[in-house]
């Protein structure tokens, strides 16, 4: 089950990644914000992070404008490893070597058809489980 959340910037990308998680199948929950209005992006991003953390969803994704402030906003729950990523390859290595639980997006930053491929990606990418890559997800934590 996947949490996603944006602010006002992020809405419009927000809807295009919700269609899509539809079109694969896959199961979500919309945590806002609900229209195009100016809102306050950590209030969305510390919602889907904390229900990541406390086990409800296995992974998020968060999108405003840049992308930046909801990730911050994110990294700062226990638990959440909240990665900004504007190409496919970065949401390939983070799932992979980060064991990434949050994908964080810029809706001003990279196009719809781009932002899908790295939805994909990030959904689709198993951790690694290497050692190397868990012990240092255990020094982060």
């Amino acid at each position: 089950m996947i949490a996603v959340g944006s602010d006002h910037a992020g809405y419009a990308l927000k809807l295009a990644v919700i269609e899509h998680l539809k079109e694969r199948g896959d199961e979500f929950e919309d945590f806002g914000c609900d229209s195009p209005e100016s809102v306050d992006y950590p209030v969305y991003g510390k919602k889907v992070a904390e229900a990541v953390a406390r086990g409800e969803y296995d992974r998020g994704i968060l999108i405003c404008g840049t992308g930046i402030g909801i990730s911050i906003t994110a990294n700062k729950v226990k638990g959440i490893r909240a990665a900004l990523c504007g190409d496919c390859f970065s949401a390939e290595a983070t799932r992979l070597h980060n064991d990434a639980n949050i994908l964080a997006m810029g809706a001003r930053s990279i196009g719809e058809g781009h932002a899908l491929k790295i939805v994909d990606t990030f959904l689709d990418t198993p951790f690694s489980g290497e050692e190397k890559h868990q012990r240092r997800i255990d020094m982060i934590e």
